[in-house]
């Protein structure tokens, strides 16, 4: 059996530096390939239209054209089927709904820990949409804001362990692997364990999805996870 054929990234920013260290990640992956870099706007137009990559990530601010309006010229080009990510350093609501406005299929933040990049890359080319965990986090807890807390916690929650819901009251509040593992005295990769149980046991597709389930069932407004 043939492997399936790896993802073709286009990188543009016009810091040479971050490019390069994004494309060694890029370059430690079998199924994920930078096909092209950008160090403008408008080259990261030619670069996508010419190369035709599943995905082109975009730095906000670049020279002669900056990444909100390249993204919107991509997308807009007849036959396009590249899948745009939108990555700034810089997290207002104005961005965001710019970005989406545009057709991106994700806005993350260059502080996304760099294993979270390649799977939001993944998650981007089979067609899905993404944001930044902090950002959802904060969309997701003004949303469930104006809700109720529900009476009852979805009969899903009961099958996580008291260790999970810890886990998961964390990963509500968009914190990192790492971040989760200090604050609970545990090693990363039983973080990680702990969160692919969560995600397997409540049917969700990745820890942004967990995050918006944690605030749209309110379960992120309950002390330490507890029923109420």
């Amino acid at each position: 059996m043939t492997s399936p054929a790896p993802v073709t990234v286009l990188l543009a920013d016009d810091h040479a530096l971050f490019r390069s260290g994004f494309r060694a990640l890029l370059d430690t992956q079998d199924d994920l390939v930078c096909v092209a870099e950008a160090a403008d706007g408008d080259q990261a137009v030619e670069g996508t239209l010419r190369l035709r990559p599943d995905v082109a990530v975009l730095d906000v601010r670049m020279p002669r054209r900056d990444g909100l309006a390249a993204a919107g010229a991509i997308l807009a080009a007849p036959g396009n089927k590249t899948r745009v990510i939108v990555l700034t350093t810089h997290d207002t609501d104005d961005l965001v709904r710019r970005a989406m406005t545009a057709g991106a299929c994700g806005f993350l933040l260059k502080s996304m820990p760099p294993e979270e990049m390649l799977s939001a890359i993944r998650i981007a080319a089979r067609g899905d949409f993404l944001l930044d965990p902090s950002i959802l986090r904060r969309h997701a807890a003004r949303f469930a804001s104006t809700l109720a807390v529900p009476e009852e916690q979805p009969a899903a929650l009961n099958r996580l362990t008291a260790r999970e819901r810890e886990v998961l009251q964390l990963l509500s509040r968009a914190l990192t692997n790492a971040e989760i593992a200090g604050l609970l005295h545990v090693g990363e990769q039983t973080v990680k364990t702990h969160v692919s149980n969560i995600l397997h046991k409540l049917d969700l597709r990745d820890r942004t999805h967990a995050v918006a389930y944690a605030h749209l069932t309110g379960f992120a407004k309950i002390p330490g996870g507890r029923r109420p």
